[in-house]
C-alpha cells in the first residue's frame, strides 16, 4: 500500500497532451508535479510554492524575448517543475536563449500544438493529485492502526524497524544516543562498482536520498531514525511514515524505560530497606538467589564511596564506576549490589570466600580501584572510601552500614590523619567520635591541655609536640630529643616547661593515659593545628 509521485513525464501520458513537442529541458521530466497553475503575468515569484506545473497561453510576454526569458528564469528560481505554452494566438516561437536556460537547468519546455482547454487539464491533474493525496491519508491511518497494533505486543523496538523496512523498503537506520547504530536489514557488502553507484548518487541528490527523524523523550533528543533509498527519491509519503513510526518508536521506548526506572526503583528501595535493617535472613537469601543462584553467603559487609559534592558525582560516569567496582569486588570474592544516595554510592558486599581473609581481599580490591586508569587517567575528584564493620549474618547489614557512616564522618574530621579505611582500625578516634556526639569534647580536652596550647600560641612554642613524641617514646629522653632533633639540654628545658603546666605527675599511669587520649581528642577536633605532629611522625 504505497503511493508513488506524479511527475511531469507522467502527465504528459494523460488526456490532452496527445498533441505536444517537448523543445528543451528532457533530462527534467522526472520533476514532481504538485499541483497545476495558469499564470498569464510575467511577475510570479510570490504566486508559486514550488513543484507547479505552469500553463500558459504566452498572452503576458507575447513576442517579447526579454520578459519571456525573465519569466523562465523566475520559474526556474521558484522550483517550478516545468512550462506548457500554446502554440498559436500569443506565442509563435520559443527563442533559443530560452531553450539554452531551460537546458541549462534540465526545466522542461512543452509546447501545445493545438489549442487544448486549460480547465479541462487543471480539472483532471488536480482530481488525480486530490485522490492521491487522500489515498496518502488512507494509507497513512492504515499503517498507524497496524503500528498501534504492534504496540500493544511486541517486546523489543527491532520489530518497528522491521516493519518499516518492510512497508517501505528503504534501508531503516536506528542509533540510540551513546549506542552502536542499528540496521535493518542487516548491511551487505556490496561490490566497489555498487557502492561507486550509491555515492555518486547521494552525491548528487543527498537530500532526496536520506531522511532522518530525531526521536524525542522527556523534552531530549534520546535517538535518531534515518531511511536510506537506494533507487528513488525520499517522497513526502515516506517522511510521514518515517514521521509516525519515530513517534511509535519514542513511545516504546518511554515504555521500556518506565519500566526498567520502576524496576531499578523497587529494587533500590528494597536494598535501602536491607541497609536499614528491615529485611529478614530469609527475604535476603530469597532476593540473592534471585540475582545469583550459585551464590553461598559467608558473611558481608558495607563500603561507602563518597565524593566531595553533588556536582562531582553527576559529572561522574556513575554507571561505569558501579561496573568497575562490582568487577574488581567480585574478582576478590565478593558480590556488589551498589545503592545510590545523592553524592555516594554505598556497595553492600557479600562475601562468597573464606571470613578469615576478607579484609585482606578487601584491601587489595582498594588498591585495584584507586590505580585503575579509571580513577587515574580521566581525573576522578577525589573520594572517601569507608569500610563498615564485618557481619556473619546478613540481617544485620545495618549495623555494618552505621559503621562504615561512622567511618566517613571520621575520616571528614582527621582529613589526611586518616590513615585506614576500615572502621576496625580506628581505635580510639571511634571512641573519641562518641564521647564528642554526646558532650562538649573541647571542653574536656581544653580541661588537660589548655595550658600547653596557650604557651605554644604565646610563645610561638613546641610543647605540644614535644609531650606527645615524649609519651611516645615511654619517656624515653635519649629517644626523644633524637625524634626531635633537639639536644639533651633543650629536652629537659622543655620537660620542666610540662611539668609546671600539666603537674609533676603528668607522666603517671592513669594521668598519662589521660593526657594521651587527649591528644587524639585535640588531632580530631583541630586536624590542621596537628598535621605538623604527622609530619614529625613520618
Amino acid at each position: 500500500m504505497k503511493t508513488s509521485k506524479l511527475t511531469v513525464s507522467d502527465i504528459l501520458k494523460r488526456k490532452h497532451f496527445e498533441h505536444i513537442q517537448i523543445i528543451a529541458g528532457h533530462q527534467g521530466l522526472h520533476r514532481t508535479v504538485k499541483w497545476v497553475h495558469v499564470v498569464e503575468v510575467t511577475k510570479i515569484s510570490n504566486l508559486l510554492k514550488g513543484k507547479e506545473l505552469i500553463l500558459s497561453t504566452g498572452v503576458g510576454w507575447k513576442e517579447n524575448k526579454e520578459l519571456f526569458i525573465s519569466f523562465v528564469q523566475q520559474l526556474i528560481e521558484c522550483d517550478a517543475s516545468g512550462l506548457c505554452v500554446e502554440i498559436g494566438t500569443y506565442a509563435s516561437s520559443i527563442p533559443q536563449e530560452v531553450i539554452d536556460l531551460a537546458n541549462e537547468y534540465q526545466f522542461p519546455i512543452i509546447l501545445f500544438l493545438k489549442e487544448v482547454p486549460f480547465v479541462e487539464i487543471t480539472q483532471d491533474i488536480h482530481t488525480y493529485l486530490i485522490n492521491q493525496h487522500y489515498q496518502i491519508i488512507s494509507n497513512l491511518e492504515s499503517y498507524s492502526q497496524e503500528l498501534n497494533k504492534k504496540l500493544l505486543s511486541i517486546d523489543h523496538y527491532d520489530e518497528i524497524l522491521k516493519f518499516l523496512h518492510h512497508y517501505l523498503g528503504h534501508q531503516v537506520i536506528f542509533r540510540i544516543n551513546g549506542k552502536e547504530v542499528e540496521l535493518v536489514p542487516k548491511y551487505v557488502k556490496r561490490s566497489d562498482a555498487e557502492q561507486q553507484l550509491l555515492d555518486s548518487a547521494s552525491a548528487l541528490h543527498p537530500q532526496q536520498k536520506t531522511a532522518s527523524q530525531s526521536i524525542q523523550i522527556l523534552g531530549n533528543e534520546y535517538a535518531e531514525l534515518s531511511i536510506v533509498s537506494i533507487d528513488k527519491e525520499i517522497s513526502e509519503f515516506d517522511l510521514l511514515i518515517l514521521d509516525r513510526t519515530a513517534t511509535a518508536l519514542a513511545q516504546h521506548l518511554l515504555r521500556d524505560l518506565y519500566v526498567e526506572e520502576k524496576k531499578r526503583a523497587q529494587e533500590h528501595e528494597w536494598l535501602k530497606g536491607w541497609l536499614e535493617g528491615e529485611h529478614t535472613s530469609e527475604a535476603i537469601f530469597d532476593y540473592l538467589t534471585d540475582h545469583e543462584a550459585e551464590l553461598r553467603p559467608k558473611g558481608g559487609l558495607v563500603i561507602i564511596c563518597r565524593f566531595k559534592s553533588s556536582k562531582q558525582y553527576l559529572n561522574l560516569d556513575i554507571t561505569y564506576f558501579k561496573l568497575l567496582c562490582r568487577t574488581i569486588f567480585e574478582q576478590q570474592g565478593f558480590s556488589a549490589f551498589p545503592v545510590d544516595f545523592r553524592n555516594s554510592v554505598v556497595f553492600i558486599m557479600v562475601n562468597k570466600r573464606d571470613i578469615k581473609t576478607w579484609k585482606s581481599r578487601m584491601k587489595m580490591g582498594i588498591k585495584y580501584l584507586l590505580e585503575s586508569d579509571f580513577v587515574n587517567k580521566k581525573r576522578i575528584p577525589k573520594f572517601l572510601i569507608a569500610v563498615g564493620k564485618f557481619v556473619e549474618n546478613l540481617s544485620h547489614m545495618d549495623k555494618s552500614y552505621r559503621t562504615a557512616l561512622e567511618t566517613i564522618k571520621i575520616q571528614n574530621q582527621l582529613g589526611e590523619k586518616a590513615n585506614s579505611y576500615f572502621y576496625e582500625d580506628l581505635h580510639i578516634y571511634r571512641i573519641i567520635s562518641l564521647i564528642h556526639k554526646y558532650s562538649d569534647l573541647h571542653e574536656v580536652v581544653m580541661e588537660y591541655l589548655e595550658p600547653v596550647i596557650q604557651y605554644d600560641q604565646k610563645y610561638n612554642g613546641k610543647l605540644m609536640e614535644t609531650l606527645k613524641v615524649y609519651l611516645e617514646c615511654n619517656g624515653s629522653k635519649k629517644e626523644t630529643a633524637k625524634r626531635l632533633f633537639v639536644v639533651r639540654q633543650t629536652l629537659y628545658h622543655r620537660i620542666q616547661k610540662l611539668e609546671k603546666l600539666l603537674g609533676d605527675d603528668f607522666m603517671n599511669p592513669e594521668k598519662r593515659l589521660a593526657i594521651e587520649f587527649m591528644i587524639k581528642a585535640y588531632e580530631y577536633l583541630m586536624p590542621n593545628n596537628a598535621t605538623q605532629y604527622a609530619q614529625n611522625d613520618q
